[in-house]
């Protein structure tokens, strides 16, 4: 071979494997066009909406947490109000959707049994519903944006219908556009081409991020002390999610099969086992928690000018219940990010019907019968592993808010989301780039 192993002794691991992925030449095309297309994303990012007051808009996305939320999935499009406003955060919502009820719906539920012809199948009707739901949510967007008066005349009125038409078909066209970006990456580039944009998107915004917290650290933001403190509570954060990402219960598993050699038949055994992740919900329980929990908060913004005085009322009280800065919505997002990791770590185990495909493959677990009691016990020890995975989850959540009063620094805000999901992202992206460098005899990222 061109490049000896010796090398990897006089430079960094990280290094030589990033030197040997470019010595190859179909890996190398495949990371370069993975960069062109993270590329064409961040040109995408920046292609305005017309009739928009960038100041305004600005301010609004930085003071509403529904909009800041948002916005980290639009990777900063957003606060630009791009074509790509949305982002993929549509995609998302849809194919976790799909993934929810297709148990409820016998059609899609057998469609997960036809091999890939069925996966295609259902990828598709994923596509199918991101459209509407990325026309809801880029009306909605809209409605809170012309409230702050970054944009105007938003209705549905004959006098607004077409102007309103429009800048909704370039938002759902920007998201579909993205989504098709995102399936190219993953087809013929490194990694889940989805994940890389939202990636991609935080990453570019860090900068600007930073920046912005250090500039205001001299007042009343905490100064200096207390960024050094958020930043140690930030790597804090991140050595706790690799840890809990990579966390995992092996469950040991026996298989047996019948060989025929020579004119008798022999029995062979082999042994493996089932890995069960602590954390196998990701970082969707978040999602879930904070877009119920920031849904109150829209509801408020959108009737707080209501004529009647109870429902401004009922507006006041909402809003003041869904303020991030408050304990009562600190409180509901560890609360409902418990239940969603639970609910969700359920729902995802069901589908794969993992006693059924052991028993089918000629595996058993040694003390355990076959069929439904390996069922009841694989369930057992999930429910167990879930519960350290979603009071880790609950307390990311409220590390923000905790480290936001600990510090006294408003300028930055710590995104557990974010962190999530820029781990999750490179240790997936460091996986398949090892799978490759080792189908090529070469030392990769991960022992």
């Amino acid at each position: 071979m061109a490049f000896e192993r010796q090398q990897t002794t006089n430079r960094p691991r990280l290094l030589q494997a990033a030197m040997d992925a470019f010595k190859q030449p179909d890996l190398r095309q495949k990371l370069m066009f993975t960069l062109a297309m993270l590329v064409i994303f961040r040109f995408i990012a920046h292609v305005p909406l017309p009739n928009v007051n960038r100041e305004l808009l600005r301010n609004a996305v930085d003071d509403s947490a529904l909009l800041g939320y948002f916005n980290i999935f639009s990777g900063g499009a957003l606060r630009n109000l791009s074509v790509a406003a949305l982002g993929v955060y549509p995609y998302i919502t849809a194919s976790i959707v799909m993934q929810l009820i297709t148990p409820l719906i016998p059609r899609l539920a057998a469609l997960q049994k036809e091999g890939e012809a069925g996966r295609t199948r259902s990828q598709l009707y994923t596509h199918y519903l991101t459209v509407p739901v990325a026309v809801f949510q880029g009306y909605a967007q809209l409605l809170i944006l012309e409230q702050t008066g970054a944009v105007q005349d938003i209705s549905l009125a004959p006098d607004h219908l077409m102007p309103t038409i429009a800048m909704v078909a370039s938002i759902t066209a920007g998201t579909m556009f993205l989504v098709w970006l995102g399936e190219l990456i993953t087809e013929q580039g490194i990694g889940n081409g989805v994940s890389l944009l939202i990636l991609a998107g935080i990453v570019a915004g860090i900068p600007q991020y930073l920046g912005q917290g250090i500039f205001n650290a001299g007042g009343a933001t905490g100064g200096i002390t207390g960024i050094v403190l958020l930043a140690l509570i930030g790597l804090v954060m991140l050595a706790a999610i690799v840890i809990f990402q990579e966390a995992q219960r092996k469950i040991p598993v026996q298989y047996a099969r019948s060989v025929f050699r020579q004119g008798r038949m022999y029995r062979q055994s082999g042994t493996s086992h089932i890995p069960l992740k602590v954390n196998s919900a990701g970082m969707i329980p978040l999602l879930f928690a904070f877009t119920i929990m920031i849904f109150p908060s829209f509801l408020a913004t959108t009737f707080q000018s209501s004529s009647s005085g109870f429902i401004r009322d009922v507006s006041k009280f909402m809003a003041d219940v869904s303020d991030p800065r408050g304990v009562p919505y600190q409180l509901g997002v560890f609360v409902l990010t418990v239940a969603f990791t639970f609910f969700y770590s359920l729902v995802v185990y069901q589908q794969q019907n993992l006693a059924e495909n052991l028993q089918k493959s000629g595996g058993f677990i040694p003390g355990i019968r076959p069929g439904r009691p390996t069922s009841d016990y694989i369930t057992r020890v999930l429910i167990r592993i879930t519960w350290a995975g979603a009071v880790f989850l609950g307390i990311m959540a409220i590390v923000p808010f905790l480290a936001t009063r600990l510090t006294n620094v408003q300028a930055l805000t710590l995104s557990s989301t974010g962190l999530l999901i820029v781990v999750g992202v490179v240790l997936d992206t460091m996986r398949q780039i090892e799978a490759q460098l080792l189908m090529r005899n070469y030392e990769g990222f991960i022992r």
